[in-house]
């Protein structure tokens, strides 16, 4: 057992999400998005939280960290 799972961040959409849990798995991080059909039970009607991504607690700030550099823009390299 892992530990308990922690929220690590929140999503617009379940795409922004899904793409986020993949990062994290491919630097062998099991994620789970959770709360994504959450805006389907009302027919349309915005939900009050979006997808949330969630990692074992013992993973949490190394999940944090990659999804940070994966935001950077690419550096110029010459």
């Amino acid at each position: 057992m892992d530990g308990k799972l922690v929220k690590i961040a929140e999503f617009n959409n379940y795409i922004e999400a899904d793409l986020a849990r993949q990062t994290l798995e491919d630097f062998g991080i099991k994620a789970v998005v959770t709360g994504d059909n959450a805006s389907n039970i009302y027919g349309g009607v915005p939900a009050i939280e979006g997808p949330v991504l969630q990692v074992f607690e013992n993973k949490a700030d190394e999940a944090r960290q990659i999804l940070d550099e994966a935001k950077q823009p690419p550096s110029e390299e010459q």
